[in-house]
């Protein structure tokens, strides 16, 4: 795809980098690839050979050895490793190339002062709280819950459980009783670790009513273990802890690790289930090949528990980087709260989502990194001008990697690696071993067009499937129902013969007039690229006597600013000419804000559901929501507009 080069890879980035260093090793090896596209090629044609070459060039842990690599390619259901035990804590407490008193763990927070945890203290903090579980009859296959914010007790948690053979799962505090219950009332945890509360920015937020009433609707719950994170004098975290040496269960492969869920706007959330070996061997292949992190890396991406982001973060030290945490409240008491911490915490590659970059772009923020690294980006499609904004704002050494993915694989599956020039508005590559396509409806693979995101071919980081379904269906529903055999994502990709992908919104909320397929991401772009507008949404309802249905524009204004006939007429004009006349929106409405999931996700679906008539308890699951008082706005107009 054109577009304008806005960052080259160095001369030397072959003897510079992991993916430069993994090179050479194939090449010892008798494998030779002259370009990355030429490596993909191989990665996803020959799944054995590539994902076998991971293992080994990593140097993977395995008690028992595996009797094959991919034992069934068929979706779903691909058996990988089968006969291989091994266990995600022991890689991530190995850190490769660090040695016992260097920090690897910074954790910022705007609730108490901040933390740093050697390798050793690391290691000897799991190594007790691993025995304060066991002595609580923690074992393997049992599930341990935290409903705790980005702080080191909740990683020490994740990594002592998951020592044990036992599953993790984690709600952020800011996620209701309600939406915490919807989750943890699938997979009957039992045990149970809670803040007593948080700040966020300035306010302090309790949460002792909300644990009263998970631990009353959840009687799986034997034990509950609370934090003094508001009061550290409140709180008995220090008493789940023990003095018994260190050890690593092994457990086969697709052992279960942990449990994320779906956003649950519509309905419960799904509960998926990432298993030990297949998040190792990702995370180890995309952290260290893609994101180019190692030993003299500190990492951070701005995330909370209830986001795959922070599962995707602290696998870092596995590569041997160091981890970044932050717990509070990223505009207090302003935009530069994230970007002063890079000087702070010294952190080379700076994680954060799409929307952040926008908002600081819009705030007018400057913030001038110049020893920052790398940016990464996600959440949602980053648009050509987010882009530029990094390079005359952020730095212009840096490398900007947008990437996508999502909560169902635990890793992006299309970014960018230092091989790859950074183009304004395109995300660079797919990413190795991931066999990433779009599809047409008729399901044929398509270049240079618009197409469903599909994965035609199994990655070790697919689900081992979702709790409490043991014959598959609610796993092949979701994934399997439009192409058998094909991983249908929900998204729109355009896939360029040079490699680059351009993502354009969610599949299902797609706005379709007169058959011709609109992404959503572009639309915003332009919208929201208006200095009247903070943000927006719009949704496509479809009529049965017009082919065209109607296409319907929903605004916050920034402050100051009134939708005057001259406003609504400048978006429409907007819109025609940086786009098509097709995305000239029927009505525009003024909102008081649009409605996000907790990771900060707009809901077009439930908004286009309401609109439809269907009731709000029906149409998103208020607890999923960050402002869920949003959805009164769309109500009342859906009333309106039936009388």
């Amino acid at each position: 795809m054109t577009g304008t080069v806005l960052w080259e890879p160095p001369a030397d980035v072959r003897e510079t980098t992991r993916i430069g260093d993994y090179l050479r090793w194939l090449s010892d090896r008798g494998r030779s690839f002259d370009s990355y596209a030429e490596l993909w090629e191989w990665s996803v044609n020959d799944l054995d050979g590539f994902w076998r070459s991971i293992w080994d060039y990593f140097e993977v842990i395995s008690h028992d050895p595996p009797t094959a690599v991919l034992a069934d390619a068929t979706m779903p259901g691909a058996r990988w490793f089968p006969g291989a035990t091994v266990n995600y804590a022991e890689h991530v407490l190995r850190m490769p190339g660090r040695d016992d008193e260097d920090t690897v763990v910074h954790a910022y927070s705007q609730s108490r002062e901040p933390i740093k945890l050697s390798a050793r203290q690391l290691r000897d903090q799991v190594r007790r709280v691993r025995a304060g579980l066991k002595a609580r009859g923690v074992g393997k296959g049992d599930r341990v819950a935290a409903y705790a914010p980005n702080i080191p007790e909740t990683y020490v948690l994740m990594l002592a459980t998951t020592s044990l053979g036992a599953i993790f799962s984690s709600c952020a505090p800011e996620f209701g009783s309600r939406s915490v219950i919807d989750r943890w009332g699938q997979i009957e945890p039992k045990l149970l670790v809670a803040v007593d509360g948080y700040k966020y920015g300035d306010k302090a937020i309790s949460r002792t009513t909300e644990i009263s009433e998970i631990t009353g609707k959840i009687p799986s719950i034997e034990h509950v273990i609370t934090i003094g994170y508001l009061d550290p004098e409140a709180g008995n975290w220090s008493e789940l802890s023990g003095d018994e040496p260190m050890a690593f269960e092994a457990v086969p492969f697709d052992h279960p690790l942990y449990v994320l869920y779906s956003s649950g706007t519509t309905g419960l959330p799904k509960p998926i289930v990432h298993g030990h070996g297949g998040i190792l061997l990702e995370h180890l292949k995309i952290l260290a090949l893609h994101h180019d992190l190692g030993p003299s890396d500190r990492f951070f991406w701005f995330t909370t528990t209830g986001w795959m982001m922070w599962n995707f973060l602290v696998s870092a030290p596995a590569v041997g980087s160091s981890i970044v945490l932050f717990d509070g409240n990223p505009g207090f008491p302003d935009m530069s709260t994230l970007w002063n911490l890079i000087d702070e915490a010294e952190i080379s590659y700076f994680g954060t989502s799409a929307p952040f970059l926008m908002a600081c772009r819009k705030a007018g923020l400057t913030p001038d990194k110049p020893g920052l690294r790398a940016i990464g980006s996600t959440g949602a499609p980053l648009p050509p001008e987010g882009f530029d904004w990094v390079y005359e704002a952020v730095g212009t050494r840096l490398q900007l990697q947008s990437l996508s993915g999502g909560t169902d694989v635990c890793t992006g599956f299309v970014g960018a690696s230092p091989l790859h020039p950074v183009i304004e508005g395109v995300i660079a590559c797919r990413c190795l071993g991931a066999k990433v396509e779009a599809y047409d409806p008729s399901g044929r693979s398509v270049i240079d067009e618009l197409g469903e995101l599909v994965i035609t071919a199994p990655m070790p980081s697919m689900p081992v499937g979702f709790w409490n379904d043991p014959d598959g269906k609610r796993y092949r529903e979701a994934y399997f129902d439009v192409f058998p055999g094909v991983w249908r994502h929900g998204d729109w990709i355009t896939i360029g013969a040079d490699g680059t992908c351009v993502i354009t919104g969610r599949s299902d909320a797609t706005l379709n007039r007169g058959g011709v397929r609109l992404g959503t991401a572009e639309f915003y772009s332009v919208v929201e690229g208006l200095p009247e507008i903070a943000d927006s949404v719009v949704v496509h309802l479809e009529q049965d006597d017009n082919p065209n249905g109607e296409l319907l524009l929903f605004v916050v204004l920034a402050d100051g600013a009134d939708l005057t006939d001259d406003l609504t007429a400048k978006i429409r004009r907007e819109l025609r000419t940086a786009l098509s006349p097709r995305h000239i929106p029927d009505e525009i409405h003024q909102v008081r804000a649009v409605p996000r999931t907790l990771s900060a996700k707009k809901l077009e679906v439930p908004v286009k559901r309401i609109l439809t008539g269907t009731p709000v308890e029906s149409a998103a699951a208020k607890g999923a929501l960050a402002n869920p008082e949003s959805l009164t706005a769309f109500e009342e107009l859906a009333r309106e507009r039936h009388h």
